[in-house]
């Protein structure tokens, strides 16, 4: 047998083929599927050289080989076409529960005297000078607000 050989049971090509045909998904784990269907050898196909897939699907050679390596790699069919979670996100969000909470509390506060209203720099002016956070933007202030189905009218 040949090294990165894939024989595909009927279920598992069924598989990778509504998955690369059907539905909404991301273009790198169609590319995924469309790479495992090309090497299948199951049912006498001749698999493609790893070269002939990579031109064919627009991706490099590694690529190939990584895909290869990552479904003979996964417990099923399921799992090699899943994102992988990440264990956390690249940056801590700046605006805990806390912040918002806070500055939710202070937009249904009194106005501050001079004002008739808050407005959205006012709230992130006074969030930074209560120490409630180092740095805000207006336009956080207001997503923050929208997400809540909050408005300063």
């Amino acid at each position: 047998m040949k090294k990165n050989t894939i024989t595909l049971t009927a279920e598992q090509r069924k598989e990778l083929e509504s998955f690369s045909t059907k539905g909404i998904h991301s273009v790198r784990l169609v590319n995924r599927a469309k790479i495992i269907l090309l090497m299948d050898t199951s049912e006498n196909r001749k698999a493609l050289r790893q070269g002939e897939i990579a031109e064919r699907i627009g991706v490099s050679r590694k690529t190939v080989n990584e895909v290869i390596r990552d479904f003979i790699t996964a417990e099923s069919v399921d799992v090699f076409l899943q994102r992988k979670k990440r264990d956390t996100p690249p940056v801590e969000p700046k605006i805990t529960g806390d912040v918002e909470a806070k500055i939710i509390a202070l937009a249904c506060s009194a106005v501050p005297d001079g004002r008739a209203k808050w407005s959205l720099q006012l709230l992130a002016d006074k969030s930074v000078e209560l120490n409630y956070i180092d740095s805000i933007s207006d336009m956080s202030v207001h997503r923050l607000l929208k997400k809540h189905d909050l408005s300063l009218t």
